[in-house]
């Protein structure tokens, strides 16, 4: 802001300067919209099968916190490949199908991993278990 001294002679113009004041605003507003796309998980979709898929007698349950429940047992990642291989073993190798049942909080790689030691002992045939429409 100027100040006049009165002589006349000088026209001073009493504006005040935004542009760095909008420069501020703007980078604020850049910061503020980055955060907010880094901080908000996705939300992951529901998924819906109309088709009903033949039970399986080998059952995974993995929870949100990454905890592997194969038939009644709780187990680690590491002791699943022995599971399985006990499985198989005691049912002659008969099935090459295994339904997993994985939170939407769990972690990708747990299922991941959990794939991998079921091919291992040939079990091939993976299915996802889901809601199914129309069903509670």
């Amino acid at each position: 802001m100027a100040i006049s001294t009165g002589q006349g002679e000088e026209d001073v113009m009493a504006t005040i300067n935004i542009t760095p004041f909008t420069d501020v605003l703007l980078v604020l507003l850049i910061i503020f919209i980055i955060l907010a796309s880094v901080t908000k998980e996705p939300k992951l979709p529901d998924a819906k099968n109309k088709d009903i898929v033949k039970a399986s007698q080998i059952v995974v349950i993995i929870d949100d916190k990454n905890r592997i429940q194969i038939g009644s047992k709780t187990m680690s990642i590491q002791e699943a490949g022995p599971a399985f291989k006990a499985l198989q073993q005691s049912t002659n190798n008969v099935y090459h199908s295994l339904i997993i049942k994985a939170d939407p909080k769990s972690s990708y790689g747990t299922v991941l991993q959990v794939m991998d030691a079921a091919k291992t002992e040939e079990l091939t045939n993976f299915g996802l278990a889901n809601h199914i429409e129309g069903q509670k």
